[in-house]
């Protein structure tokens, strides 16, 4: 009977005892089929070339995190892809879930070694001038762990800055919505009082200071969410690298609700910037964080 009880302990599921989980939050830069110059020559509705494919690989394999949430991914096709070459290279991910929205070019998506319940937001709307909007692309939503362990992901990638209208220029506005009606959706689903246990990761495409974060931040009185400071390992802090105009910025965050942001290791993120890797894979840095849950 001791025997018994031993073996049924070895195969208790190391992700339902307390341990140390590692979110990432990553862009990928065009892992999709598009449009785009490859050693000189215009090639039309091409894959991401293998040169990049291989430093995102290793941007990840190095960094190990266990959940990773994407930005421009292409679709189902290129994240079973990328899940299939990172396990042919030592790291299995067998969870996976895909958000296909309005936007059908440049999705948001998760790898995951957890399991997961996946809710995938694709009709969330706002005002728009004197037209109703939805999120480009989507707001995804993951739960992991049970009763007192149990605390959800939610994935963004807000509007870009480009845009054909001069009344919404760098498509402020647009962003703002977008932003809006994710941070109402959490706040009703996860009311501010029952100190709810949540992230907001991804791509906002906007500063920090700026009305799409602060959007998730905080609703009047309330406080939802808190930015999670991030540097790399010389203590930069930015994740884009705009390299049409030379321009370093800090658009990727990890916000963490405040009943959640205790069990941040060191209540900090980190920056990825190994090279040649890093400036090989992306436009973007890959940030992370370690729950101590």
């Amino acid at each position: 009977m001791r025997g018994l009880l031993v073996i049924c302990v070895l195969l208790i599921p190391s992700w339902g005892l307390a341990k140390t989980v590692r979110v990432a939050s990553y862009n990928l830069y065009n892992y999709l089929d598009t449009n785009r110059w490859v050693e000189g020559h215009y090639r039309t509705d091409y894959p991401k070339p293998e040169v990049e494919k291989d430093a995102v690989r290793k941007v990840i394999l190095t960094t190990q995190p266990d959940i990773l949430a994407l930005q421009e991914i292409g679709g189902p096709l290129h994240l079973a892809e990328l899940q299939k070459d990172l396990k042919s290279e030592g790291l299995n991910y067998p969870y996976a879930k895909c958000l296909s929205g309005p936007d059908e070019k440049r999705l948001i998506a998760v790898l995951s070694k957890i399991p997961f319940e996946a809710k995938s937001h694709t009709d969330l709307d706002f005002k728009y001038f004197d037209e109703r909007e939805v999120i480009k692309r989507g707001l995804l939503e993951l739960s992991f762990g049970e009763d007192e362990h149990a605390w959800t992901l939610f994935v963004v990638h807000l509007k870009s800055r480009w845009t054909d209208r001069k009344d919404d220029p760098k498509s402020i506005k647009r962003r703002t919505g977008e932003a809006q009606a994710a941070r109402d959706y959490i706040k009703n689903e996860f009311p501010p009082n029952d100190a709810p246990r949540y992230l907001v990761v991804g791509d906002f495409n906007d500063a920090k200071r700026s009305a799409p974060v602060r959007r998730f931040l905080e609703s009047g009185d309330n406080k939802l969410t808190l930015l999670t400071p991030a540097a790399d390992s010389r203590g930069e802090t930015w994740t884009f690298h705009y390299r049409r105009e030379d321009l370093y910025e800090r658009v990727d965050f990890i916000l963490a609700s405040p009943a959640l942001t205790p069990a941040i290791k060191g209540e900090r993120a980190v920056i990825y910037d190994g090279q040649p890797e890093t400036s090989l894979a992306s436009d973007h840095r890959l940030i992370y964080i370690d729950l101590n849950l």
